[in-house]
């Protein structure tokens, strides 16, 4: 009696310690939404200014709303398309859960909503902002900067509570287990996915049309400031900032937040298999340390704040102060947490002493792998800003070469750019050792605890992204500033105000450049736990397969004499009886058959499954002899290591070697596609702006007003038509190669887009925006300032630069991210769809 009391108390324990963690990452979620509506209402309450200023930030909303409105007819028809899609492979096809299609579903939903606040928040703060300037600088960087918050707190506030939300449900109402719960979550990361890169693609579109065609024609042409009036194509421009930076930037770090939370707990239940106990804490500890992370971010937020006169360095000094506080407490966070939640549990988990998953305090590593999350995307951070403001030599020695033309601007640029990704690179690569070498000891080839070193990087990722909140309000603070700047020049305000917004504004490019940097850092780290993730999926895959395949013939007594089911050219199936009491079930079991090494290993029962058929049944089979010698192994415990050895994943491997190559080529035809999209939309615009000019008498002497709407038409038009090419090609590459190539294809696949589209998407980032900020440093007086041949150079330097860190850059972020999320939903499809061609 004593003994099942203890019991029944240690299983009280355990579920209040699962209760108390869910409803931490819960608490968050709406501690997120709570703050994001009161510093929305507290900006609401503030002056709007004058008519003038109400009227051009009036003109902004219209067209936003404009975008908005068409962006979601269209996503709304693909999204249904793509959901019958997956029912079908649900229902039909039963290759994966039948929860998918509604995950799916939500996921984009949620990052659509969460693009629609922070746009409505953005075009409604640009003109309090520039009104708050005229009182002070702190004013006006508190109006921005908390608008910019409310974006990011919607973001980490709807991806959390989604992803709570959905683990409530599926485990305390379907009870469906763990390792089922966390494929099926992982699924609703592609709607995210999808509506992301529509929001990116389709924003940078937008934005850059608008920008380029602005900047040719008003600037260079016609020898008019940026946001004047009389520039048909300035509201559309300032429409541009909010649809790319603020929505796209937002549903860009909507996905890696919630990638990187979902991937890391299916890696984490894959790493305790056997032991219930450890996965859950493992499934929830990213959520948590997430819910945390937001208490923290509204902490960072409250810190930022400056003086009137505030240099440059003091304004960057002033929002690092938030972003370092919250970092600082998330370490201290993270600490507790992993002593609580992985720590002490483990020592009643039932695991051995001795075991690898225990011996050298590996659960200690969790902690040094968030460690290492945070500390990289703080440097990456540190060196875009170093690789982007003008406070530094790459920026001024772009600008120093405009005194010879705009081409030597261009080739400094590139240059520079390229320059860039190194530091990056040797970041990400250092933080991917040391979070898998800290949760393995450093043992990287012992199979048992591999499982565990893959949690290690995907959690590092959640750690990188633990304190979004604060982040993305950086970021979703420069295109509120930067419309800011706009409006007050627009409406003609003291020069002091454009003198502050101008401030705010510079601040704002860094900012936006550092958020960049960020956002492809988090995303380097998301898509490789994600590729970890994909091979989970395939192993769940591989259960669900045999689960359905009904081999009512095959039950056997006796694994040394069974019957089995051949599925394909490498994978057995069976039914076994699991006799309780007087009552027989059966259970469905599946068994990968490894490839032979040597002919030593071609044994009897290899030989009867190598030579039957597809879909035959193969009789007295020895199963326990093929196990002992390690032919094959149980799809149930199968590892990350036995499918690497299963689908022979060496990049030796043909299939996994033209992968890497096609996903190479992936993400140079999807840069390329993008960058023409806006050449083809920017040359629309130019044509439209020129088009008022000659035939709308009195534009230039402020006599009659140009019409923004018919240039809000075209980037709205140019965007919606010019999405859907990239898009598709980002849905259908992980099918067709897995289709051609298998899975070995599929993971070839994304390795290669991961490597090189990291690498393409910091070169072009970096290269963009140094390429804006040398312009802005010229603007500010260096080199003659505005007017001259040296800000004509650095003006076309900024064209040439504005799809490069807004467009094609960004999106690289996004593909590489719904690729491994379209492989994850997909993998069921592939195991048993592949045509196995060779």
């Amino acid at each position: 009696m004593a003994a099942e009391a203890s019991t029944d108390l240690a299983i009280e324990a355990e579920n209040s310690t699962v209760v108390i963690s869910w409803c931490i990452a819960i608490a968050g979620a709406m501690f997120a939404l709570f703050t994001a509506f009161r510093f929305f209402c507290w900006m609401v309450n503030q002056s709007e200014g004058d008519p003038t200023m109400r009227k051009i930030a009036e003109h902004v909303r219209e067209g936003a709303r404009a975008y908005l409105d068409r962006q979601f007819k269209v996503v709304t028809v693909f999204f249904a398309i793509v959901c019958a899609l997956l029912a079908f492979m649900a229902f039909g096809l039963k290759t994966q859960s039948h929860w998918v299609p509604f995950a799916f579903l939500t996921g984009g939903f949620f990052s659509a909503l969460a693009g629609w606040f922070g746009m409505r928040t953005a075009t409604l703060a640009s003109a309090r902002t520039a009104h708050a300037a005229k009182e002070s600088l702190n004013s006006g960087l508190q109006v921005a900067f908390r608008s910019g918050a409310v974006m990011g707190l919607v973001v980490v506030g709807l991806g959390l509570l989604d992803i709570t939300l959905w683990f409530g449900v599926l485990h305390w109402v379907v009870k469906m287990p763990l390792a089922e719960i966390t494929v099926t979550m992982l699924c609703f990361g592609m709607g995210a996915s999808s509506q992301a890169l529509f929001a990116r693609v389709g924003g940078g579109i937008f934005t850059k049309a608008a920008d380029v065609g602005a900047d040719l024609v008003g600037k260079v042409e016609a020898g008019i400031p940026e946001d004047d009036p009389r520039n048909p194509a300035t509201i559309a421009d300032n429409v541009g900032d909010n649809v790319g930076d603020v929505a796209g930037m937002g549903a860009d770090l909507y996905e890696s937040y919630c990638g990187s939370i979902l991937a890391s707990g299916a890696l984490g239940v894959a790493a305790y298999h056997g032991y219930p106990k450890m996965q859950m804490m493992c499934l929830l500890l990213p959520m948590c340390l997430a819910g945390v992370g937001i208490f923290l971010s509204v902490t960072g937020i409250f810190m930022v704040r400056t003086e009137e006169g505030a240099s440059q360095k003091n304004l960057l000094k002033a929002l690092a102060k938030g972003i370092d506080t919250s970092a600082f407490g998330v370490i201290v966070a993270a600490l507790a947490l992993v002593w609580i939640m992985l720590v002490i549990p483990s020592q009643s988990s039932g695991i051995p002493a001795d075991s690898p998953l225990l011996v050298g305090n590996k659960l200690f590593g969790v902690f040094g792998a968030i460690v290492c999350g945070l500390v990289s995307g703080w440097l990456i951070g540190k060196w875009t800003e170093y690789s982007t403001s003008d406070e530094f030599r790459p920026t001024r020695f772009i600008a120093d070469q405009s005194s010879t033309g705009p081409a030597t601007v261009i080739i400094a640029g590139i240059a520079e750019g390229f320059y860039s990704v190194w530091v990056p690179i040797v970041v990400i690569g250092v933080a991917i050792i040391m979070a898998f070498g800290l949760c393995t000891g450093f043992d990287f080839a012992n199979s048992q605890i591999f499982a565990m070193g893959l949690y290690g990087v995907a959690i590092a990722a959640v750690g990188m992204l633990s304190t979004l909140g604060v982040t993305l309000a950086t970021d979703a603070y420069g295109p509120i500033a930067d419309n800011a700047g706009g409006n007050a020049e627009m409406s003609g305000q003291e020069p002091y105000v454009r003198q502050r917004t101008d401030a705010l504004d510079s601040l704002g490019n860094t900012t936006a450049a550092t958020g960049k940097g960020f956002a492809i850092g988090s995303a380097a780290l998301t898509a490789l736990a994600l590729l970890a993730a994909y091979v989970e999926e395939v192993r769940v895959g591989f259960e669900r397969w045999v689960e359905h395949s009904a081999i009512v013939e095959t039950i056997s007594d006796d694994m040394t004499n069974a019957s089995a089911l051949k599925l394909s050219s490498n994978c057995i199936a069976l039914r076994t009886p699991d006799r309780d009491g007087l009552e027989v079930k059966h259970n469905n079991q599946g068994f990968l058959l490894f490839p032979a090494l040597n002919v030593a290993q071609i044994t009897t029962g290899r030989e009867k499954i190598m030579s039957a058929e597809v879909g035959s049944i193969i009789r007295d089979l020895n199963i326990s002899e093929l196990l002992e010698r390690g032919e094959c192994v149980d799809v149930k415990t199968a590892t990350v290591p036995d499918f690497s050895r299963f689908y022979n994943f060496s990049i030796l491997n043909p299939k996994v070697l033209v992968g890497i190559f096609f996903g190479v080529m992936v993400a140079f035809v999807f840069c390329a596609m993008t960058m023409k999209a806006v050449g083809r939309a920017a040359g629309a615009m130019v044509d439209e702006v020129r088009r008022q000019f000659r035939e709308i008498t009195g534009i230039m002497e402020n006599k009659a007003e140009p019409d923004y709407a018919a240039c809000v038409e075209i980037s709205t038009a140019a965007a919606q038509r010019e999405m859907i090419l990239p898009a598709m090609l980002g849905l259908l590459s992980p099918v067709v190669v897995g289709v051609i190539l298998g899975v070995p294809g599929v993971v070839g696949l994304l390795v290669g887009a991961l490597t090189s589209g990291f690498a393409v998407a910091i070169m072009m980032a970096n290269a963009g925006g140094a390429w804006d900020n040398a312009k802005k440093y010229i603007e500010a007086g260096a080199h003659g300032g505005k007017g001259t041949d040296a800000h004509k150079a650095t003006v076309v330097g900024d064209t040439v630069g504005d799809p490069f860190k807004d467009t094609s850059g960004p999106s690289l972020n996004i593909l590489i991210k719904l690729m491994s999320m379209v492989s994850v939903v997909i993998a069921g499809f592939i195991i048993q769809y592949a045509l196995e061609l060779f």
